[in-house]
């Protein structure tokens, strides 16, 4: 079972390489398309942010569309790319499953498996990803409470794997002026009631870009241990969620706003 805070400072460590250990003085910034389009958008977007010092880049493969007639994603293809970043770079790879079928390519070309809002209901994705013999990255379904969320996150962690990174990424409320809200008070009690490392995710619940910097710091502020963020080397040309990516000038901009506040808080970007 998930246990207190408040009766145990037990906080789960997360060793993504021997230099890049997530940790309660640590602050871990992911970056990177909502999608790998291409392999020149793929390598554009790496370069800039391995500039601006990012270890961990993301980029979904397989889409999980609610349109049925949208772009799918690149799918194996992708993969072969996000690869060659991992050489190139030596970034980690995040990368999302979307279902059982595409499970065991994603999981062998991720560093850190995804698994998404919308698949965070497959019990199969969950205890195959506690199997794994690395960090799970679960996103909280936009409709699910807290209790419901880390309920699920149980299926990963009795299969015996620890390394678990918990997302909030917004859920969905009557207010429409942003595409989902985003739960600070959700996110207040997770880091109370749990040991696992909570990452946050702006674009998806600002669905603006416009707004997504001022969620970030304010996610930083609040004390979770990192970022996710869609950042795109030309977001008016982006095949999923062109609205709320970041341009690399942007989110160097906002990476340099982010380090001077987690450095209040006595920890450093990583």
């Amino acid at each position: 079972m998930l246990y207190s805070k408040r009766d145990v400072d037990d906080f789960q460590n997360i060793a993504l390489s021997e230099s890049h250990i997530i940790s309660k003085s640590t602050f871990t910034m992911m970056a990177g398309p909502c999608a790998a389009e291409s392999r020149d958008q793929v390598f554009r977007t790496a370069d800039a942010l391995a500039e601006i010092g990012i270890k961990v880049f993301r980029a979904g493969c397989f889409k999980s569309r609610t349109d049925p007639y949208a772009w799918q994603g690149s799918q194996e293809e992708g993969l072969k790319w996000l690869d060659e970043v991992r050489q190139q770079y030596g970034m980690k790879i995040i990368s999302e499953i979307t279902s059982f079928t595409n499970y065991a390519v994603v999981a062998e070309c991720s560093d850190i498996i995804q698994i998404g809002a919308k698949a965070m209901y497959d019990h199969s994705l969950l205890i195959e990803s506690g199997k794994a013999k690395k960090p799970v990255l679960v996103k909280r379904g936009f409709g699910t409470t807290v209790t419901e969320y880390l309920r699920m996150i149980e299926y990963i962690l009795m299969q015996g794997n620890n390394d678990v990174i918990l997302c909030e990424r917004g859920i969905r409320t009557f207010e429409t002026s942003t595409r989902f809200t985003l739960d600070l008070c959700g996110a207040v009690v997770m880091q109370d009631v749990t040991r696992l490392p909570l990452i946050c995710d702006p674009s998806h619940a600002a669905g603006k870009a416009k707004y997504v910097s001022k969620l970030a710091m304010a996610a930083a502020a609040l004390g979770c241990d990192g970022l996710i963020i869609e950042v795109h080397h030309n977001p008016s040309e982006a095949l999923c969620d062109r609205d709320q990516a970041l341009t690399i000038v942007e989110y160097k901009e906002l990476h340099k706003r982010i380090s001077e506040i987690v450095e209040i808080n006595g920890r450093k970007i990583i």
